[in-house]
Formats: structure tokens, sequence, C-alpha cells
């Protein structure tokens, strides 16, 4: 991996699909169901809000798809921000946004007033039910009338810890494997990030931020369908699921 000022970003980008992998190794495959229904429900040339965009993963597999798609990426996190926006340096179709997701006035803003698609994956668990709720209100504010909103992230149902438990302990012990051939995890991942010296200082700017995780909340599926219905969608349900982790999708 580089680490002088001609840093290959794509070699970063492809670093944090690997790390990502590890905890979620069916992550392509909610890719793949999420832009489905965004071809179902928009057509081949949708303008989507990537919401919480990290390293623009949603982005680069909406565009190896469908070309004359248009993104939006928002994201407060300044060393994911990097790494998106120098592997997307000269993409017309992308425009990265820095915003805070608590701030009200983040939509603000945004390029364009209204979107085809909000799409966003592993990333809204670092927000607490309060301001998810507003969250998903803005959303829905967001979106013209018939467009989607896709949230792909952990969904835990109380109701069964017997299967909880047994999905957890299998899923570790495949980390844990993965590990030991050489993967690397969330942390030594940005362990790397802070010795690079182009993302060193963005990488510690990330940390003052967020701190080593943010304390957010998890929800079932029901309960993120309800919440975006009260918050001004006709309809929302899951579409995907996995042992661990669900996709809800709402229509404005």
């Amino acid at each position: 991996m580089t680490t002088t000022a001609g840093t290959d970003w794509q070699a970063w980008q492809e670093s944090w699909d690997r790390q990502q992998e590890l905890y979620l190794p069916d992550r392509e495959e909610r890719f793949r169901v999420m832009l489905d229904m965004v071809e179902a429900f928009t057509g081949p040339e949708p303008r989507v809000l990537d919401l919480a965009c990290g390293t623009g993963s949603i982005t680069s597999r909406l565009f190896a798809r469908f070309p004359k798609a248009v993104s939006t990426g928002v994201d407060l996190d300044p060393a994911l921000l990097a790494i998106a926006e120098g592997t997307f340096e000269g993409d017309r179709r992308v425009t990265f946004v820095t915003a805070d997701l608590t701030d009200p006035d983040w939509p603000t803003r945004l390029p364009y007033d209204s979107y085809d698609a909000v799409l966003t994956a592993t990333a809204l668990h670092w927000l607490h039910s309060e301001p998810l709720a507003a969250l998903y209100g803005q959303v829905a504010e967001l979106l013209r009338d018939g467009g989607v909103f896709m949230n792909a992230d952990h969904m835990i149902d109380e109701t069964t810890p017997r299967i909880n438990a047994a999905e957890r302990a299998h899923r570790h012990a495949g980390m844990e494997q993965a590990k030991a051939d050489g993967v690397v995890d969330w942390a030594a991942w940005w362990q790397l990030a802070a010795q690079d010296p182009v993302l060193a200082a963005p990488t510690a700017r990330r940390f003052e931020i967020y701190g080593e995780h943010a304390d957010g909340d998890f929800h079932s599926v029901d309960w993120h369908a309800r919440v975006l219905r009260e918050q001004g969608f006709a309809e929302a349900r899951a579409v995907w699921c996995s042992p661990a982790d669900s996709m809800v999708l709402a229509v404005k």
C-alpha cells in the first residue's frame, strides 16, 4: 500500500472493503439487493444520496451498475472522506459533502433539493433513537414522491436469544479464523491509517470526533419500519436479511 504523496486510493478502498467483510461476509449481497431495488423503483439513471457514505462503497457499486447515475456522498469522518475523494477524483458524477447528520441543517449543504433514492449501510447504528428518528423524517423530505430509502444494518430481534447467541458464536469463530489468515480488523486498519503520511492527520481528527466507536442504539426491523412510517413514508419493510443483519426499504 502506497504511503507517499501519491497515495494509492484504490488500495485503501480495497483494504477498507476487506476489513468490513471480516464483520459482514455477506456485504456484497446486500449491495446487490439494494441496487436491484433502486433499479426497480427509479430505473438506470438515479440521483442517489449516499448517506454516511464512508469511503464511497455504495457509490462505487452504484456507478459500476448504473454508469449514468449521480451520487452525493455525505459523511463527517475526515479520513474516510479523504479516501472517497481520492478514489473518485475527477468523477463529475459524484459530490462529497462533510456534514454531521445530527445537525438539523445538514440537508442545506446538499447540491440537490430532492433525490430518487437515499442509501446507507452499516452506519446509522452510530445514532441514538431520537436523532435517528429525526433523520428518517429529514430523509423523507429529501425524497421525491415514489422515491426509496434503504438502510442495511445490524437489526437485532431480542425475542430470539438462542438464535442470536448461536449466530454470534459462529460469526466470531469465522472472524477469528480470517484474522489468523491475515485479514486486518477494525482496530488494526485504523492503526495503519494513522501511520500513513496522507491519512494521519484526518485519522487523528476522526478519533477526536468519534472516539473509538460511537455509542448508538440497535433496533429490530419492526422498530425501523414503524418509525419510518411515522416519519412520513407510505410503506416500509425488510427486503433482505442475513442471520445477523437486515435491510429495510421505505417508499415515499
